[in-house]
Protein backbone atom coordinates (compact mmCIF):
# COMPACT_ATOMS: atom_id res chain seq x y z
CA UNK A 1 0.00 0.00 0.00
CA UNK A 2 1.63 3.26 -1.10
CA UNK A 3 1.26 6.34 1.09
CA UNK A 4 -0.86 9.00 -0.65
CA UNK A 5 -0.93 12.62 0.39
CA UNK A 6 -3.72 13.51 2.81
CA UNK A 7 -5.48 16.78 3.47
CA UNK A 8 -5.75 15.63 7.08
CA UNK A 9 -2.21 15.05 8.41
CA UNK A 10 -3.59 12.83 11.18
CA UNK A 11 -4.31 10.15 8.58
CA UNK A 12 -0.67 9.77 7.53
CA UNK A 13 0.56 7.84 10.61
CA UNK A 14 -2.52 5.62 10.36
CA UNK A 15 -1.74 4.92 6.72
CA UNK A 16 1.82 4.03 7.70
CA UNK A 17 0.57 1.68 10.40
CA UNK A 18 -1.63 -0.06 7.87
CA UNK A 19 1.30 -0.40 5.47
CA UNK A 20 3.32 -2.08 8.21
CA UNK A 21 0.43 -4.39 9.10
CA UNK A 22 0.05 -2.89 12.58
CA UNK A 23 -3.24 -2.96 14.46
CA UNK A 24 -4.97 0.39 14.96
CA UNK A 25 -5.75 1.53 18.50
CA UNK A 26 -8.29 3.69 20.28
CA UNK A 27 -6.68 7.02 19.38
CA UNK A 28 -6.41 5.93 15.76
CA UNK A 29 -10.12 5.19 15.78
CA UNK A 30 -10.87 8.66 17.10
CA UNK A 31 -8.70 10.23 14.43
CA UNK A 32 -10.58 8.30 11.74
CA UNK A 33 -13.94 9.44 13.06
CA UNK A 34 -12.82 13.05 13.47
CA UNK A 35 -11.45 13.46 9.96
CA UNK A 36 -13.42 15.33 7.32
CA UNK A 37 -11.29 13.86 4.55
CA UNK A 38 -13.85 11.24 3.60
CA UNK A 39 -12.23 10.31 0.31
CA UNK A 40 -8.89 9.59 1.98
CA UNK A 41 -10.67 7.54 4.63
CA UNK A 42 -12.46 5.62 1.91
CA UNK A 43 -9.18 5.09 0.08
CA UNK A 44 -7.59 3.49 3.13
CA UNK A 45 -10.62 1.29 3.81
CA UNK A 46 -10.89 0.24 0.19
CA UNK A 47 -7.24 -0.84 0.18
CA UNK A 48 -7.98 -3.20 3.06
CA UNK A 49 -11.26 -4.33 1.51
CA UNK A 50 -9.65 -5.21 -1.81
CA UNK A 51 -6.75 -6.97 -0.12
CA UNK A 52 -9.27 -9.19 1.69
CA UNK A 53 -11.93 -9.66 -0.99
CA UNK A 54 -10.63 -8.37 -4.30
CA UNK A 55 -13.43 -7.06 -6.49
CA UNK A 56 -16.14 -9.30 -5.04
CA UNK A 57 -19.36 -8.04 -3.44
CA UNK A 58 -21.50 -10.65 -1.71
CA UNK A 59 -25.29 -10.91 -1.53
CA UNK A 60 -27.78 -13.59 -0.53
CA UNK A 61 -31.37 -14.63 -1.14
CA UNK A 62 -33.00 -14.30 2.25
CA UNK A 63 -36.35 -13.59 3.83
CA UNK A 64 -36.93 -11.58 7.00
CA UNK A 65 -39.60 -12.87 9.38
CA UNK A 66 -40.73 -11.00 12.51
CA UNK A 67 -43.07 -13.32 14.45
CA UNK A 68 -44.19 -10.59 16.88
CA UNK A 69 -43.75 -6.91 17.60
CA UNK A 70 -44.91 -7.28 21.21
CA UNK A 71 -42.11 -6.26 23.53
CA UNK A 72 -41.80 -5.75 27.28
CA UNK A 73 -38.95 -3.29 26.77
CA UNK A 74 -39.65 0.37 26.11
CA UNK A 75 -36.47 1.38 24.34
CA UNK A 76 -36.42 5.01 23.30
CA UNK A 77 -34.67 4.08 20.08
CA UNK A 78 -37.38 1.68 18.87
CA UNK A 79 -40.41 2.27 16.67
CA UNK A 80 -41.12 -1.44 16.21
CA UNK A 81 -41.95 -2.83 19.66
CA UNK A 82 -45.49 -2.50 21.02
CA UNK A 83 -47.13 -3.31 24.34
CA UNK A 84 -49.33 -6.39 24.28
CA UNK A 85 -52.58 -4.37 24.50
CA UNK A 86 -51.57 -1.86 21.84
CA UNK A 87 -53.99 -2.07 18.88
CA UNK A 88 -50.96 -2.11 16.57
CA UNK A 89 -49.46 -5.15 18.31
CA UNK A 90 -49.41 -8.49 16.52
CA UNK A 91 -48.26 -12.02 17.27
CA UNK A 92 -48.30 -14.69 14.59
CA UNK A 93 -49.21 -18.26 15.38
CA UNK A 94 -46.80 -21.05 14.52
CA UNK A 95 -48.92 -21.94 11.52
CA UNK A 96 -48.94 -18.32 10.35
CA UNK A 97 -45.14 -18.09 10.54
CA UNK A 98 -44.76 -21.32 8.61
CA UNK A 99 -47.24 -20.08 6.02
CA UNK A 100 -45.52 -16.69 5.76
CA UNK A 101 -42.16 -18.40 5.20
CA UNK A 102 -43.68 -20.29 2.31
CA UNK A 103 -45.24 -17.30 0.56
CA UNK A 104 -43.33 -16.90 -2.66
CA UNK A 105 -40.83 -19.50 -1.50
CA UNK A 106 -38.60 -21.10 -4.10
CA UNK A 107 -35.48 -23.20 -3.73
CA UNK A 108 -33.42 -20.06 -4.38
CA UNK A 109 -34.07 -18.93 -0.77
CA UNK A 110 -31.10 -19.89 1.41
CA UNK A 111 -31.85 -18.03 4.67
CA UNK A 112 -34.69 -17.10 7.02
CA UNK A 113 -33.69 -14.15 9.20
CA UNK A 114 -35.94 -14.24 12.28
CA UNK A 115 -36.09 -11.61 15.02
CA UNK A 116 -38.89 -10.02 17.03
CA UNK A 117 -39.91 -8.41 20.30
CA UNK A 118 -39.51 -9.67 23.86
CA UNK A 119 -42.97 -11.19 24.19
CA UNK A 120 -44.10 -11.82 27.79
CA UNK A 121 -45.98 -15.00 26.86
CA UNK A 122 -44.01 -16.72 24.09
CA UNK A 123 -41.84 -19.40 25.65
CA UNK A 124 -38.60 -21.11 24.73
CA UNK A 125 -40.67 -24.19 23.87
CA UNK A 126 -42.74 -22.09 21.45
CA UNK A 127 -39.64 -20.88 19.65
CA UNK A 128 -38.18 -24.38 19.52
CA UNK A 129 -41.43 -25.61 17.96
CA UNK A 130 -41.25 -22.73 15.49
CA UNK A 131 -37.74 -23.63 14.35
CA UNK A 132 -38.40 -27.37 14.20
CA UNK A 133 -41.46 -26.68 12.04
CA UNK A 134 -39.47 -24.49 9.67
CA UNK A 135 -36.72 -27.11 9.38
CA UNK A 136 -39.27 -29.82 8.64
CA UNK A 137 -40.83 -27.73 5.88
CA UNK A 138 -37.68 -26.10 4.51
CA UNK A 139 -34.81 -28.39 5.49
CA UNK A 140 -32.24 -26.71 3.26
CA UNK A 141 -32.89 -23.14 4.47
CA UNK A 142 -30.44 -21.72 7.01
CA UNK A 143 -32.12 -20.35 10.14
CA UNK A 144 -30.46 -17.16 11.35
CA UNK A 145 -32.59 -16.48 14.36
CA UNK A 146 -32.88 -14.46 17.57
CA UNK A 147 -30.64 -11.68 18.77
CA UNK A 148 -28.48 -11.91 21.89
CA UNK A 149 -31.16 -9.82 23.64
CA UNK A 150 -33.92 -12.29 22.80
CA UNK A 151 -31.80 -15.25 23.87
CA UNK A 152 -30.95 -13.66 27.23
CA UNK A 153 -34.64 -12.90 27.76
CA UNK A 154 -35.73 -16.46 26.95
CA UNK A 155 -33.04 -17.85 29.25
CA UNK A 156 -34.21 -15.68 32.14
CA UNK A 157 -37.88 -16.56 31.60
CA UNK A 158 -37.09 -20.26 31.31
CA UNK A 159 -34.88 -20.41 34.38
CA UNK A 160 -32.07 -21.82 32.25
CA UNK A 161 -28.54 -20.66 31.66
CA UNK A 162 -27.72 -18.90 28.41
CA UNK A 163 -25.72 -21.94 27.34
CA UNK A 164 -28.63 -24.33 28.03
CA UNK A 165 -30.96 -22.03 26.11
CA UNK A 166 -28.62 -21.88 23.14
CA UNK A 167 -28.19 -25.67 23.14
CA UNK A 168 -31.96 -26.12 22.94
CA UNK A 169 -32.29 -23.58 20.14
CA UNK A 170 -29.46 -25.18 18.21
CA UNK A 171 -31.03 -28.62 18.60
CA UNK A 172 -34.33 -27.18 17.32
CA UNK A 173 -32.68 -25.97 14.12
CA UNK A 174 -31.08 -22.56 14.70
CA UNK A 175 -27.96 -22.39 12.52
CA UNK A 176 -26.55 -18.95 13.35
CA UNK A 177 -27.46 -15.70 15.07
CA UNK A 178 -28.07 -12.19 13.72
CA UNK A 179 -26.18 -9.30 15.26
CA UNK A 180 -28.95 -6.96 16.39
CA UNK A 181 -29.51 -5.47 19.82
CA UNK A 182 -25.89 -4.48 20.38
CA UNK A 183 -26.71 -0.77 19.92
CA UNK A 184 -23.83 0.97 21.78
CA UNK A 185 -22.16 -1.00 24.55
CA UNK A 186 -21.32 1.81 26.98
CA UNK A 187 -23.70 1.91 29.94
CA UNK A 188 -23.95 5.72 29.87
CA UNK A 189 -25.47 5.51 26.38
CA UNK A 190 -27.63 2.45 27.00
CA UNK A 191 -29.26 4.17 29.97
CA UNK A 192 -30.51 6.83 27.56
CA UNK A 193 -31.62 4.71 24.61
CA UNK A 194 -32.32 1.14 25.75
CA UNK A 195 -32.22 0.91 29.54
CA UNK A 196 -34.67 -2.03 29.51
CA UNK A 197 -32.28 -4.19 27.50
CA UNK A 198 -29.38 -6.32 28.66
CA UNK A 199 -26.09 -4.53 29.21
CA UNK A 200 -23.34 -4.38 26.64
CA UNK A 201 -21.31 -6.89 28.65
CA UNK A 202 -24.28 -9.27 28.73
CA UNK A 203 -24.68 -8.97 24.95
CA UNK A 204 -21.03 -9.89 24.51
CA UNK A 205 -21.38 -12.76 27.00
CA UNK A 206 -24.27 -14.29 25.03
CA UNK A 207 -22.28 -13.97 21.80
CA UNK A 208 -19.28 -15.59 23.47
CA UNK A 209 -21.37 -18.55 24.62
CA UNK A 210 -22.92 -18.95 21.18
CA UNK A 211 -19.53 -18.94 19.51
CA UNK A 212 -18.22 -21.54 21.95
CA UNK A 213 -21.11 -23.78 20.92
CA UNK A 214 -20.16 -23.41 17.27
CA UNK A 215 -22.91 -20.93 16.38
CA UNK A 216 -21.57 -18.17 14.17
CA UNK A 217 -23.12 -14.72 14.38
CA UNK A 218 -23.03 -11.24 12.98
CA UNK A 219 -22.51 -8.11 15.03
CA UNK A 220 -23.80 -4.55 14.77
CA UNK A 221 -23.51 -1.02 16.07
CA UNK A 222 -26.36 1.51 16.10
CA UNK A 223 -25.01 5.00 15.49
CA UNK A 224 -26.36 8.50 14.98
CA UNK A 225 -28.31 9.06 18.22
CA UNK A 226 -26.82 10.23 21.55
CA UNK A 227 -23.44 8.50 21.30
CA UNK A 228 -20.13 10.23 20.58
CA UNK A 229 -17.02 9.11 18.72
CA UNK A 230 -15.45 7.69 21.88
CA UNK A 231 -18.52 5.50 22.39
CA UNK A 232 -18.32 4.21 18.83
CA UNK A 233 -14.62 3.36 19.02
CA UNK A 234 -15.10 1.65 22.40
CA UNK A 235 -17.91 -0.44 20.88
CA UNK A 236 -15.86 -1.51 17.87
CA UNK A 237 -12.84 -2.44 19.94
CA UNK A 238 -14.95 -4.56 22.29
CA UNK A 239 -16.25 -6.47 19.29
CA UNK A 240 -12.69 -6.88 18.03
CA UNK A 241 -11.54 -8.18 21.40
CA UNK A 242 -14.26 -10.81 21.48
CA UNK A 243 -13.44 -11.80 17.92
CA UNK A 244 -9.82 -12.29 18.98
CA UNK A 245 -11.13 -14.67 21.62
CA UNK A 246 -13.75 -16.66 19.69
CA UNK A 247 -13.50 -15.97 15.96
CA UNK A 248 -17.28 -16.33 15.80
CA UNK A 249 -18.32 -13.09 14.07
CA UNK A 250 -18.83 -13.40 10.33
CA UNK A 251 -19.86 -9.86 9.46
CA UNK A 252 -20.22 -6.44 11.03
CA UNK A 253 -23.19 -4.26 10.09
CA UNK A 254 -23.19 -0.57 11.05
CA UNK A 255 -26.82 0.48 11.49
CA UNK A 256 -27.88 4.10 11.16
CA UNK A 257 -30.44 5.27 13.69
CA UNK A 258 -33.78 6.23 12.16
CA UNK A 259 -35.44 8.63 14.64
CA UNK A 260 -38.93 8.87 13.12
CA UNK A 261 -41.71 7.42 15.33
CA UNK A 262 -39.35 6.91 18.27
CA UNK A 263 -38.96 8.75 21.57
CA UNK A 264 -35.85 10.32 20.03
CA UNK A 265 -37.66 11.76 17.02
CA UNK A 266 -36.22 15.22 17.75
CA UNK A 267 -32.81 13.99 16.57
CA UNK A 268 -31.78 14.46 12.94
CA UNK A 269 -31.24 11.40 10.75
CA UNK A 270 -27.75 10.42 9.73
CA UNK A 271 -26.22 11.67 6.51
CA UNK A 272 -24.62 9.72 3.71
CA UNK A 273 -21.29 11.19 4.84
CA UNK A 274 -21.62 9.59 8.28
CA UNK A 275 -22.93 6.33 6.85
CA UNK A 276 -19.90 5.96 4.59
CA UNK A 277 -17.55 7.01 7.39
CA UNK A 278 -18.89 4.26 9.66
CA UNK A 279 -18.38 1.65 6.97
CA UNK A 280 -14.80 2.79 6.44
CA UNK A 281 -13.84 3.09 10.11
CA UNK A 282 -15.29 -0.36 10.79
CA UNK A 283 -13.23 -1.91 8.00
CA UNK A 284 -10.05 -0.33 9.35
CA UNK A 285 -10.58 -1.09 13.05
CA UNK A 286 -12.19 -4.55 12.76
CA UNK A 287 -9.17 -6.22 11.24
CA UNK A 288 -10.28 -9.68 12.39
CA UNK A 289 -13.93 -9.67 11.26
CA UNK A 290 -14.02 -10.88 7.67
CA UNK A 291 -16.95 -8.98 6.21
CA UNK A 292 -18.44 -5.47 6.45
CA UNK A 293 -22.02 -5.21 5.27
CA UNK A 294 -23.64 -2.16 3.69
CA UNK A 295 -27.26 -2.90 4.61
CA UNK A 296 -29.18 -1.44 1.69
CA UNK A 297 -32.46 -1.28 3.64
CA UNK A 298 -30.86 1.14 6.09
CA UNK A 299 -28.62 3.25 3.87
CA UNK A 300 -30.51 3.03 0.55
CA UNK A 301 -29.31 1.00 -2.43
CA UNK A 302 -27.49 4.03 -3.86
CA UNK A 303 -25.33 4.62 -0.79
CA UNK A 304 -24.80 0.86 -0.41
CA UNK A 305 -23.30 0.87 -3.91
CA UNK A 306 -20.85 3.64 -3.00
CA UNK A 307 -20.02 1.85 0.25
CA UNK A 308 -18.46 -0.95 -1.81
CA UNK A 309 -15.53 1.45 -2.26
CA UNK A 310 -15.45 2.53 1.39
CA UNK A 311 -14.74 -0.85 2.95
CA UNK A 312 -17.95 -2.84 2.48
CA UNK A 313 -17.91 -6.17 0.64
CA UNK A 314 -21.55 -7.19 1.20
CA UNK A 315 -24.86 -5.57 0.30
CA UNK A 316 -27.19 -7.99 2.21
CA UNK A 317 -30.02 -9.80 0.45
CA UNK A 318 -33.49 -9.85 -1.01
CA UNK A 319 -35.10 -9.39 2.46
CA UNK A 320 -38.70 -9.57 1.06
CA UNK A 321 -40.39 -7.95 4.08
CA UNK A 322 -38.62 -5.64 6.55
CA UNK A 323 -40.56 -4.14 9.45
CA UNK A 324 -38.14 -2.77 12.03
CA UNK A 325 -36.56 0.03 10.00
CA UNK A 326 -39.73 0.80 8.08
CA UNK A 327 -41.63 1.36 11.34
CA UNK A 328 -38.97 4.00 12.05
CA UNK A 329 -39.59 5.78 8.77
CA UNK A 330 -37.31 4.02 6.30
CA UNK A 331 -38.46 4.84 2.77
CA UNK A 332 -36.50 2.15 0.94
CA UNK A 333 -38.22 -0.78 -0.73
CA UNK A 334 -38.85 -3.78 1.49
CA UNK A 335 -37.48 -6.18 -1.13
CA UNK A 336 -35.07 -6.45 -4.00
CA UNK A 337 -34.87 -9.33 -6.44
CA UNK A 338 -31.70 -11.30 -7.15
CA UNK A 339 -31.56 -9.60 -10.54
CA UNK A 340 -31.78 -6.14 -8.94
CA UNK A 341 -29.02 -6.93 -6.45
CA UNK A 342 -26.77 -8.24 -9.21
CA UNK A 343 -27.45 -5.10 -11.27
CA UNK A 344 -26.64 -2.81 -8.34
CA UNK A 345 -23.35 -4.60 -7.72
CA UNK A 346 -22.41 -4.71 -11.41
CA UNK A 347 -23.20 -1.02 -11.88
CA UNK A 348 -20.89 -0.28 -8.94
CA UNK A 349 -18.09 -2.02 -10.81
CA UNK A 350 -17.92 -5.02 -8.47
CA UNK A 351 -18.34 -8.71 -9.20
CA UNK A 352 -21.51 -10.16 -7.62
CA UNK A 353 -21.14 -13.43 -5.73
CA UNK A 354 -24.22 -15.02 -4.23
CA UNK A 355 -23.40 -16.52 -0.84
CA UNK A 356 -25.10 -18.59 1.79
CA UNK A 357 -25.33 -17.45 5.42
CA UNK A 358 -21.79 -18.69 6.15
CA UNK A 359 -20.32 -16.89 3.12
CA UNK A 360 -19.92 -19.99 0.99
CA UNK A 361 -20.55 -19.25 -2.70
CA UNK A 362 -23.90 -20.45 -4.05
CA UNK A 363 -23.66 -21.90 -7.53
CA UNK A 364 -26.75 -21.91 -9.71
CA UNK A 365 -27.53 -23.10 -13.19
CA UNK A 366 -29.32 -19.99 -14.42
CA UNK A 367 -27.52 -16.95 -15.77
CA UNK A 368 -28.48 -13.46 -14.57
CA UNK A 369 -27.77 -10.49 -16.84
CA UNK A 370 -25.30 -12.65 -18.71
CA UNK A 371 -23.35 -13.50 -15.55
CA UNK A 372 -23.52 -16.92 -13.96
CA UNK A 373 -23.86 -16.57 -10.16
Amino acid sequence: MSSPSFEDPNLLPISQKLERGERLGFEDGLALYRTHDLLALGYLANQVRERLHGNVTYFNVNRHINPTNVCVASCRLCAFGKRIRDPRAYTLSLEQVWELAGQGYTDTVTEFHIVGGLHPQLTLDWYCDLFRGLKQRYPHVHLKALTMVEIAYLARRSGLSVRETLVRLKEAGVDSLPGGGAEIFRDSVRRQICDHKISGEEWLAVAREAHRLGLKSNCTMLYGHVENYEDRVDHLLRLRALQDETGGFMAFIPLAFHPENTALSHLPPTTGFDDLKNIAVARLLLDNIPHIKAYWIMMTPRVAQIAQYFGADDIDGTVVEEKIYHEAGATTSQALTREELVRLIREAGRDPVERDSLYRPVRREEVILGIQV
